[in-house]
């Protein structure tokens, strides 16, 4: 039985939401322009994840082409918020507006795509409105008081990627929500851990501000970028919680159908493997970004193919 923590029930209801309508968009019909529209994105996921289009490439044909359509969906929302130029509230506003649209405007590639993909894959605009809200989040909040405030944050961020996944990939039922809840809470967990130099240097802390006084620790210990001791039990213990939820979300993957349950497991084993890599450089956050290299992505999908994916949690 999947343990349920305190923090996923509100969040199980937020995915579960009466008002979870489809989308209401159909299939464009002009194919030379919906082809062109893959292409970019395809393009766009090349460029600014390796990780993504490496795991998307393990899905097949239109699934494929529409894992990367959200992909550079995503990337556009967050870009607008993280690049910002001129009025970022308004900008925001007008790109969820077009992007949940029943027409696109047939010049944005990305909004051409998404919208096709929406429509073959019948993806709830509710996600997609979600993830806006928690994108728009970061104009505002900068800190995180608690683990439970961090993750509605990571529900709104990732977790919505991982439902609207779902629907691409296809899935069992209602019973494989909380596990795509926790899978995007863990994904996005191991973005905050990777990440908190820059984030810091970007004036965002999203360590629960109660579990870094629990430990002794402060922003002024962030700002200054040491390595103590202090630190290095504070990162374990957020590793060793995000570890855990991985391994809780595992056994959601084998609801997804089956050509897409692979794909789904070697995005999370790439990303699980940040962590160790951070352990590896002796939890330095600041002074370096955690990565997996090209072939260690390879080697780890292979042995997952060898071993059986199933056994790798």
């Amino acid at each position: 039985m999947q343990h349920v923590h305190t923090w996923e029930a509100p969040l199980i209801s937020l995915a579960s939401a009466d008002n979870l309508n489809t989308s209401d968009v159909r299939p464009i019909e002009d194919i030379s322009l919906v082809n062109r529209a893959y292409r970019y994105c395809d393009e766009v996921t090349a460029h600014h994840s390796r990780s993504f289009h490496l795991s998307s490439g393990l899905l097949a044909g239109e699934k494929r082409r529409a894992a990367r359509a959200l992909y550079a969906f995503c990337r556009t929302c967050d870009d607008i918020v993280d690049r910002p130029s001129g009025d970022t509230s308004s900008q925001l506003r007008d790109w969820q507006k077009w992007s949940l649209a029943a027409e696109p405007p047939t010049h944005d590639l990305t909004l051409v795509a998404w919208a096709d993909a929406r429509a073959r894959f019948n993806i709830p605009r509710l996600y997609a409105e979600q993830l806006i809200d928690g994108v728009s989040q970061d104009l505002v909040k900068k800190r995180y008081e608690t683990f439970d405030e961090l993750a509605d944050y990571a529900y709104k961020v990732a977790s919505t990627v991982g439902l609207m996944s779902m629907h691409i990939i296809g899935y069992a039922g209602k019973e494989a929500i909380p596990y795509a809840i926790k899978l995007g809470v863990a994904l996005q967990l191991t973005n905050i851990l990777r990440d908190v130099g820059e984030d810091w240097r970007n004036g965002r802390i999203y360590l629960p501000q109660d579990e870094l006084a629990d430990f002794g620790l402060s922003e002024a210990d962030i700002a200054a970028g040491r390595v103590t001791d202090t630190w290095r039990s504070f990162m374990q213990f957020q590793i060793d919680r995000n570890r855990r939820l991985y391994t809780e979300a595992w056994p959601g993957i084998k609801l997804l159908n089956k050509d897409g349950q692979f794909a789904i497991a070697a995005a999370a084993e790439v990303y699980r493997a940040i962590l160790t890599d951070i352990e590896d450089n002796d939890y330095d956050v600041f002074s370096r970004r955690a990565y997996v290299s090209t072939w260690g992505k390879i080697s780890r999908l292979l042995l997952m193919r060898l071993r059986g994916w199933r056994n790798s949690a």
